[in-house]
């Protein structure tokens, strides 16, 4: 099964596409522009653009994780036109491509944007909006809605429960990555939502 990782060049997309390939599993990076790292491991590489023609980046691929995203730094335009747009294109080249899983890394919140961090609100309206398109298009989907992403290193410890404290809200981008691989791996998981936050359960007993 060859895997399509959509935001290769992100910290997430990065993590996923070393850790496939580690495990000998076929991985495409989809990325806009080169990027020294990724060549250097030796992963096939297909140039596409969110924003522009991306369907020959598909081609040969049974599965994708899209966790790609505008960024802090970008205005709420590129947050429409890459969580949104780009994400809700990528669903219908998904399913005229036949693919067979794909994994969505949305965002705590999504579920309700009216009661989501206010802060990002339009974020989490673009986040519900693909995810509702994805759960409408017939793709066989799993979509994660992670809460605020830390930089350390993977704990190996989830929850499925959304905490009531926004502090405790929190997971590591590793263990997202983690997470996204075990569901392409896990038939258990399809056509599920996970909100995800660290915990103490393993992938085995919190994404079932």
């Amino acid at each position: 099964m060859t895997t399509l990782v959509i935001g290769a060049a992100g910290q997430i997309g990065r993590m996923i596409v070393s850790k496939l390939h580690e495990r000998g599993e076929p991985v495409i990076a989809m990325l806009r522009k080169p990027d020294a790292e990724l060549e250097a491991l030796g992963v096939e590489i297909r140039f596409a653009d969110l924003e522009q023609d991306f369907s020959h980046a598909l081609a040969g691929c049974d599965q994708i994780i899209f966790t790609a995203g505008s960024g802090a730094k970008t205005g709420a335009d590129k947050t429409i036109l890459v969580d949104m747009w780009g994400a809700i294109k990528l669903v219908d080249a998904a399913k005229q491509a036949g693919v067979k899983q794909f994994v969505m890394v949305s965002s705590r919140g999504a579920e309700d944007p009216d009661n989501g961090p206010a802060a990002i609100k339009h974020y989490s309206v673009c986040k519900k909006i693909a995810d509702d398109y994805l759960l409408a298009s017939g793709v066989n989907y799993t979509i994660l809605r992670p809460g605020r992403l830390l930089n350390e290193p993977a704990t190996g410890g989830f929850s499925t429960t959304m905490p009531d404290t926004k502090d405790a809200q929190i997971i590591t981008r590793e263990d997202v990555a983690d997470a996204c691989i075990y569901c392409l791996q896990t038939s258990g998981t399809l056509n599920k939502i996970y909100p995800l936050v660290n915990g103490d359960q393993p992938l085995t007993e919190s994404l079932i």
